[in-house]
């Protein structure tokens, strides 16, 4: 496996922390939603660092935003699915509050670099948008 310089961005990072958690929490959820609530949370956790990982590696900033688009859609859906089992009483209100300051950071660190590539993307000088080497926001 080759490592990107996608592995460095702090937003994917966090996107990890949240695949991670996700996986640890659905452990615990009733075995009736192995295909239910836990497959649509665990497939909309890896859905947010993958988006960044595939449009990064891309290699266009028009390309690297539309994924980063993608992922920030996973990342409301995640929280969404996250307030279904919240009311279904299948996360405790402290791992519920661990996971929505996670969502919030990494929404937060998606927004930012939605904001960066838009403002590349119609820059003057950028007739061919490249990825910058070292966009970490």
């Amino acid at each position: 496996m080759s490592t990107s310089n996608y592995q460095q961005l702090r937003v994917w990072q966090n996107g990890m922390e949240l695949v991670r958690l996700v996986y640890r929490l659905t452990r615990g959820f009733p075995r009736h939603e192995v295909f239910g609530l836990s497959s649509q949370l665990q497939r909309a956790a890896v859905s947010v660092p993958a988006n960044i990982a595939e449009g990064h590696t891309r290699g266009t900033t028009k390309e690297f935003l539309r994924y980063v688009t993608m992922s920030h859609g996973s990342l409301a859906e995640l929280e969404t699915v996250f307030l279904v089992a919240r009311d279904l009483q299948y996360i405790d209100a402290t791992h519920f509050d661990r996971l929505a300051a996670l969502c919030d950071s990494t929404g937060k660190m998606l927004g930012a670099l939605r904001r960066s590539l838009v403002k590349k993307l119609h820059s003057p000088k950028s007739r061919n948008p490249k990825i910058p080497k070292s966009l970490n926001p």
